[in-house]
């Protein structure tokens, strides 16, 4: 008997003896009057076992059958062994039509032992309260994990989660380095817009020593705040999100049979992103202030930028290389004048003067010959070399093939 049962034993024993009366026992019990008559007629009757309900230790009358519940754990046996209770009733709802609740699979698989109940014992933390809009600020961080489970190559998720609604924007990249933090940008900025402020870790991507690093200088091109964490707890959201993917993305693709990146991203497209925001993100009745980002270049912000002084021979050094730069319309920067080369996201190199995209052509090597040359004539074949056009630079064949 539990000790709501035995504290009624006293008082009907009193009720009995006629130490109290019927409206006050059954204002201590909390039950009406009607009630406690039929409760000391029975005790009478039968004694203690009349306070003890009739169904306990049988199976409920609104619960599963016992086949079900041999069903359920035979699948999780067979198919769902490392899986959680909360994304079991996912997967027994979407593939087998089954709707059972998160706490009634939990106490199936504890009971089982196919589940075992961990204590976090982290320190308590207080917590930030979150923004009011969407897109005030938005949580950045990329993922190292197996997301293959030894089916593909180790590679990196990178995540978004907006702080107001919680909803969520991956990518998947080989690592996580300077184009493929901007091409991940870039796809954000595409669905959702430009958000006020990012919120990430100070990885040498994001946060250089003494100087902006090239995702700092697009970002604020773009008008974005960097607020960078000084420890993996202040951008708890998304840390959290994270260990939420590297279980439920994993299990997901999994059974999906992905092992590429190629798939993983078309995966995520395919209804990922949508699913798993409806489940867990809340939109309603926030203001979505991420700003439009047309109009703007996107191509020549979000790249790698630097700057060269032009030659006295109107050249330019580009790493290994030297490019001459073709006039355009008689215009052309004089030497000693900047220029900024450019990096795109597809790979391709691009050189500006003013805003204004340069023809450029690539010098032919010169052999050494153990004195210093003349400069080259205005008839040298990169001179008069045809524009290139912004996709590609002209080779030295093809300069020769045109002289």
């Amino acid at each position: 008997m539990n000790k709501t049962e035995r504290e009624r034993i006293a008082i009907l024993q009193q009720l009995i003896h006629g130490t109290i009366t019927l409206a006050e026992a059954s204002t201590e019990m909390r039950i009406t009057e009607r009630h406690c008559r039929r409760l000391k007629e029975a005790y009478r009757e039968e004694g203690d076992a009349a306070l003890v309900h009739k169904l306990r230790g049988k199976p409920s009358n609104h619960g599963y059958s016992l086949e079900v519940k041999s069903f359920v754990l035979s699948l999780v046996r067979r198919t769902y062994t490392d899986f959680g209770p909360t994304l079991l009733a996912q997967m027994l709802e979407e593939r087998h039509e089954l709707t059972i609740s998160r706490e009634t699979l939990r106490s199936w698989m504890l009971a089982a032992g196919l589940w075992h109940q961990v204590s976090k014992g982290r320190r308590h933390r207080k917590r930030r309260p979150r923004r009011n809009c969407i897109g005030d600020l938005v949580q950045f961080d990329g993922s190292h994990h197996d997301w293959f489970e030894g089916r593909g190559p180790e590679c990196c998720l990178f995540v978004f989660i907006d702080d107001a609604s919680s909803r969520s924007h991956f990518y998947f990249a080989d690592v996580e380095n300077e184009p493929e933090a901007l091409h991940a940008l870039l796809r954000y900025i595409q669905r959702y817009g430009i958000p006020v402020s990012l919120y990430l870790d100070r990885h040498a991507v994001y946060k250089g020593d003494d100087q902006l690093t090239q995702f700092g200088r697009a970002c604020e091109a773009l008008g974005i705040r960097l607020i960078h964490a000084r420890s993996p707890q202040a951008k708890g959201r998304v840390e959290r999100a994270n260990r939420t993917h590297q279980d439920r993305l994993v299990k997901m693709m999994r059974l999906a049979g992905i092992c590429d990146i190629a798939g993983a991203n078309a995966f995520l497209e395919s209804g990922y992103h949508d699913e798993h925001n409806a489940r867990f993100s809340r939109v309603d009745g926030l203001e979505d202030i991420h700003r439009s980002a047309e109009g703007l270049d996107l191509r020549n912000i979000l790249c790698h930028e630097e700057q060269r002084v032009v030659r006295n021979d109107s050249t330019i050094q580009v790493r290994t290389q030297i490019l001459a730069i073709l006039p355009i319309n008689d215009l052309r920067p004089i030497p000693h004048q900047k220029v900024l080369v450019r990096w795109w996201l597809d790979g391709s190199l691009h050189v500006f003067w003013k805003e204004r995209e340069l023809h450029m052509a690539v010098c032919p090597e010169r052999k050494t010959t153990g004195h210093v040359g003349t400069l080259p004539g205005p008839n040298h074949p990169w001179r008069k070399a045809p524009p290139i056009g912004k996709a590609r630079i002209s080779t030295e064949t093809e300069l020769c093939r045109r002289k």
